[in-house]
């Protein structure tokens, strides 16, 4: 299959070496042209634009930051028409509601079906093709792109016809991980104090009720101080963190939590640990009980 792919992050470039892998013809574009060089040696095609990387009635995935990222990419309709009658986007992008719905309404104009699909999984998840894709949209859609994506993944889910329900599950997802990394970081903070080692209280941690890759992966990488080694960046955490709020605030919810973890995460992009990784937040919860990291 022909495909175009916007958006060559840490989660695109293994995504799309698996697509060429997998006998696909990739043509990508990224906003920054040089992080496509290494795709290219390895038989991408880039595109001079993202409208250049789409072929009309064709599939298109996008890998892109945010909303802001998203709708700059799509503001202008030059995609959409590339794509024309028949098309399909599938959007991997952890973004909000409300910018999934808006996007689904324009590609419903232009012809072009939406599939929301973020994923769920660190780049080296991706590499290993073991992470989830969350999807939601047009049936049709679905079942056309259903095989490229159950052989990028260890799994889909499903959320129904609405784009932006899987954005909402995705979201809330992350926030779970987020208060999960939280959590770890206190704890590991309070034992080191006692004079335990964070390593060994970690290995009683998954080796009792908590034993799941979250604890297991994150705590590996608290104990260890790994939060140079990015997965994931701290400022895309608080990203997250504000979208959970704001799903739950256009609900008539509140999330208690998300505020405390809001501040959490605000205060560490200030600190200067936004490109971190997530678990970088354990800096801030160590310097405030008087540990270096």
């Amino acid at each position: 299959m022909q495909l175009g792919y916007l958006g060559i992050g840490l989660m695109g470039e293994p995504m799309v070496d698996n697509l060429l892998a997998d006998g696909h013809e990739v043509a990508v574009w990224n906003r920054s042209p040089g992080k496509t060089a290494g795709l290219a040696a390895r038989g991408a095609r880039v595109a001079p634009s993202a409208a250049a990387a789409v072929q009309a009635g064709g599939v298109v995935l996008s890998c892109l930051a945010d909303d802001a990222a998203v709708e700059a990419v799509f503001a202008d309709g030059s995609v959409l028409a590339a794509l024309g009658p028949g098309g399909v986007h599938v959007s991997i992008s952890t973004i909000s509601p409300e910018c999934a719905t808006r996007l689904a309404a324009a590609h419903a104009a232009a012809g072009v079906a939406y599939v929301a699909s973020p994923i769920i999984g660190r780049p080296d998840a991706v590499r290993a093709r073991v992470p989830s894709f969350l999807t939601a949209g047009d049936e049709a859609a679905k079942a056309r792109v259903r095989p490229v994506l159950e052989k990028l993944s260890r799994r889909i889910f499903d959320f129904g016809a609405t784009p932006s329900a899987a954005n909402v599950a995705k979201i809330n997802f992350n926030f779970m991980i987020a208060t999960t990394i939280e959590a770890l970081a206190e704890s590991f903070t309070v034992v080191e104090k006692h004079g335990i080692d964070p390593a060994e209280f970690h290995q009683m941690v998954i080796g009792t009720a908590f034993g799941c890759p979250i604890f297991e992966n994150y705590g590996r990488q608290l104990a260890r101080h790994g939060w140079n080694d990015t997965g994931f960046k701290l400022a895309l955490g608080l990203k997250d963190v504000r979208l959970a709020q704001g799903a739950a605030a256009a609900v008539g919810a509140r999330m208690r939590l998300g505020e405390l973890l809001e501040t959490r995460y605000a205060e560490a992009v200030a600190h200067g640990h936004g490109e971190k990784d997530w678990t970088a937040i354990a800096i801030d919860v160590r310097a405030e009980a008087g540990l270096e990291s």
